[in-house]
């Protein structure tokens, strides 16, 4: 299973992949948008293109036909390592096999349920984003979403990765695992609270206090 860092600041990446932690980089629409005004985005995508040799999932700011092709035409001249987050809807099945013919990389966003991924796999997708949040904010349990999806995807021989998005504590991430997701994306902050439990903070201090109660060595003078 790889891990995604939701995050473009280069500090945080850099921290993340230095200590093995981030196989690639996952955007939001909240956090980048390629046609920013001072290009700022942009700019910042091109560091990290230039800087990493790992998946770089960027998504379109367009949900009509035309312009998510042409945007993710672009986006995939910045760098090999290019991944485009494209929405599952109806207008992005024709662009989504275009550009995929074409060597595109895709991942199909806006999934929710093993229909729309298959859909989105037939349509040329390589990846399907499932965010948990959405799912569990209208009753669904992400963990069982994720296990059908991957099953069905599976059972159709369908070259297409699962990847789960945004989970909130190491609960969510270790059910996103055991739901056999190829791919988990996490914050910083998240990542950082998988490494420690509650526990951790009491076991240094019982180290800490062991190692004061030991004898220290004498010098031979």
């Amino acid at each position: 299973m790889n891990i995604y860092l939701e995050s473009v600041n280069l500090d945080e990446i850099r921290n993340a992949a230095s200590a093995g932690l981030a196989d690639g980089v996952a955007f939001s629409h909240v956090a980048f948008s390629v046609d920013a005004p001072d290009s700022s985005a942009k700019e910042r995508l091109e560091e990290i293109s230039r800087e990493f040799a790992f998946p770089i999932c960027v998504p379109v700011g367009a949900v009509a036909s035309a312009d998510m092709y042409t945007e993710a035409r672009e986006l995939a001249k910045v760098s090999d390592h290019i991944v485009v987050q494209i929405p599952l809807v109806e207008d992005s099945l024709i662009p989504m096999a275009r550009l995929s013919a074409e060597g595109v990389v895709i991942c199909a966003t806006f999934v929710f349920n093993a229909a729309q991924a298959v859909i989105a796999a037939k349509a040329g997708a390589s990846a399907v984003r499932v965010t948990l949040g959405e799912l569990e904010a209208y009753g669904q349990p992400g963990a069982q979403a994720l296990a059908d999806i991957k099953n069905v995807l599976d059972a159709g021989g369908e070259e297409c990765d699962v990847m789960a998005a945004s989970p909130q504590s190491a609960l969510q991430f270790a059910e996103c695992a055991t739901a056999g997701a190829d791919i988990v994306c996490v914050t910083p902050a998240v990542l950082r609270a998988l490494v420690v439990h509650p526990l951790s903070d009491k076991g240094v201090d019982r180290f800490l206090s062991d190692l004061a109660r030991r004898p220290k060595s004498r010098t031979n003078s």
